[in-house]
This record gives structure tokens, C-alpha cells and sequence, in this order.
């Protein structure tokens, strides 16, 4: 796989702060059933990596030293890890507002059942990845029959009440661009979403997400391959737009692997750019101090959180 950090650490992207911190996501492995081409974390069946118990255990202690409002669980796959639900529990018993981002074909997988009623128990938010309202362009992305599985699974989560209006029940939709393209308006496919969802299957869902392809890990090297990585930057770059720094995920959430190490996102994770200063900040130096005023660690990956309408976590920054 081509390396694409060499190629985004000479930066002018400029320079950011922390504010408060209110979202800690926590990767907890990279195990995945699913190898998507846009993965950003290079996931897979093959991959090993889990966080261990005692580093997990320090989770709940940070949510409530800090008075993080959100616990957002992000892989792989993280109901795979062993740790999962009681994390949850321990969560939600502190009165956290839980995400589970979920690739929706593991609530079919094997020793998952009841998978879907434990979310809904414990209200745990629903984030799921469907590329796409079509067959074809999902089992190009993902894997061939990963279309049925993810509606049998949107489904599963429906007959719960996911999605339905009143039910408390939170189920939000994710898309990625099939390759280096921008996304499109994220309010007008949102709406093609519902209507497509509704009338073939009767999906009900409460917000769709638009998020930007990273250049990064397997998306970035299959561009390197392809001889498109440097127009794709180009893309991003001649795509920014200032407005969007202000609410930029990295400004009020940090990214925790597997092994309790911090980082400003996600994909500094995945690039291994830790945060700025000495050492490497761990998980447990959270129960001491928060990140407020502190220096966000850039390269030019970062203009694919601020080109267009912006892309983070939650999706588009501006509709």
C-alpha cells in the first residue's frame, strides 16, 4: 500500500485551537467483517488490533472526570470487541449520549443476536454506513450482497422504532462518494434518501450524512495507483472554504486507538500524527487535564474536512 503521509505534511492549511472538549471517540479496534475501498482506517477481517481491558476501563473514568457529554465508538467494527456492550452500559449510565458508528451487516453476523434490541435498550445512536439507495453502487464500494444485508439490517433496526419520529430512537445515514469527487448537497440527497428508502423498502431514518473521501490509507494509496491523488488534492484545496473552520470535528472531539493514544481525529490517527507537544498523550492523561487552547496538529488531509459545504463526523459543517 503507497504511504500517503509524505505527500500531505508540507501544509498551508492554517493554524487551529481546542475549545472545550465535548465528544471523545474511541476506536476500539480495527477488526472489521467488511474491507470498504473508501475505509480510511484500512479495516478488516484480517486485522488484529483490540483494545485491551484496562485501557478500555479508563473510558468511562474520562467521561465523567472531564464531563464529556459524548461517547462516539468508531473501528473496524466496534460491536466486535468483547468490551463493547458493557462500555455502553457504563456509559449510558453516566447519562452519555452514545454513538455507535455500524456498518449494519454485523447485526447478521454470527454470536451478534440481540445486537439491535441492546441498542435500543440503552439509546444508543445509530450511525450507519449505505453509500448509496442502489445495489450496484453499494456492492461496488463494499463487497458483493452488502446491499441486502445493510436493508435486512435497516429493517431490523426499523421494526425497533429506529428513525421513527417520537421514538427516541436515533438512526443516522452515512455516504461516501464512489471516488475523488466532492459530495453532493447533503439536504437535497438526504431528501432522494427518504423517498428511495421509503417507497422500495420502507425505510425510515432521521438524518443523512455526506462525508469527504480522505486521501489517506487505502482510499489515498488506490488514488496514488491510480494517478489521481494529486488532482483530488488539488480538488480539496481550490474547494475551501473558511467558514467551515469554526466547526471542524478536531475543535471539540479527540480520536482515541486502540492502544488509549490521542489524537486530534480520526485520521490523524490513522496517520499516526499524534498531538501536538511531548510524549505521546494517553487516554489516562485525561483523568489530570483537558485539551482546551491547545494547538491542532494539521497537514493538507485537513482541507478535506473544510472544502464545500465541510464534511466531519456529523457530516456537512454548513447546509
Amino acid at each position: 500500500m503507497h504511504a500517503t503521509l509524505p505527500l500531505l505534511l508540507a501544509t498551508e492549511f492554517p493554524a487551529l485551537h481546542r475549545g472545550k472538549l465535548e465528544t471523545l471517540q474511541v476506536n476500539l479496534g480495527y477488526q472489521c467483517n467488511q474491507s470498504c475501498l473508501h475505509c480510511h482506517v484500512n479495516a478488516g477481517p484480517g486485522r488484529e488490533e483490540m483494545m485491551a481491558k484496562d485501557t478500555l476501563e479508563l473510558v468511562p473514568q474520562v467521561l465523567e472526570a472531564r464531563r464529556i457529554g459524548t461517547l462516539d465508538l468508531t473501528g473496524g467494527t466496534p460491536e466486535l470487541h468483547p468490551g463493547f456492550r458493557e462500555l455502553v452500559r457504563e456509559a449510558a449510565a453516566l447519562g452519555v449520549r452514545v454513538i455507535d458508528r455500524c456498518n449494519l451487516t454485523i447485526l447478521l453476523e454470527p454470536r451478534q443476536d440481540g445486537l439491535g434490541e441492546f441498542l435500543a435498550s440503552h439509546k444508543v445512536e445509530v450511525v450507519a454506513s449505505l453509500p448509496c439507495y442502489t445495489s450496484a453502487n453499494v456492492d461496488k464500494q463494499r463487497g458483493e450482497g452488502v446491499f441486502n444485508k445493510s436493508i435486512a439490517a435497516l429493517r431490523q433496526l426499523g421494526a425497533l422504532g429506529y428513525g421513527r419520529e417520537g421514538s427516541g430512537l436515533v438512526l443516522n445515514l452515512v455516504y461516501n462518494p464512489q471516488g475523488p469527487s466532492l459530495p453532493p448537497d447533503q439536504v437535497a440527497l438526504q431528501a432522494d434518501y427518504r423517498r428511495e428508502l421509503f417507497a422500495h423498502f420502507g425505510i425510515v431514518f432521521n438524518r443523512l450524512y455526506v462525508i469527504a473521501n480522505m486521501p489517506i490509507q487505502r482510499f489515498g494509496s488506490t488514488l496514488i495507483s491510480r494517478g489521481q491523488f494529486n488532482d483530488y488534492m488539488r480538488l480539496l484545496k481550490e474547494s475551501f472554504c473558511t467558514a467551515n473552520l469554526g466547526d471542524v470535528m478536531c475543535r471539540t472531539l479527540v480520536s482515541v486507538d486502540w492502544r488509549g493514544y490521542l489524537y486530534d481525529c480520526d485520521f490523524n490517527q490513522q496517520l499516526e500524527l499524534a498531538l501536538p507537544g511531548e510524549g505521546r498523550p494517553h487516554l489516562r492523561d485525561l483523568l489530570q487535564s483537558g485539551l482546551q487552547g491547545n494547538t491542532v496538529r494539521v497537514a493538507d488531509h485537513c482541507y478535506g474536512c473544510t472544502a464545500g459545504q465541510g464534511s466531519s463526523c456529523s457530516g456537512a459543517l454548513h447546509d
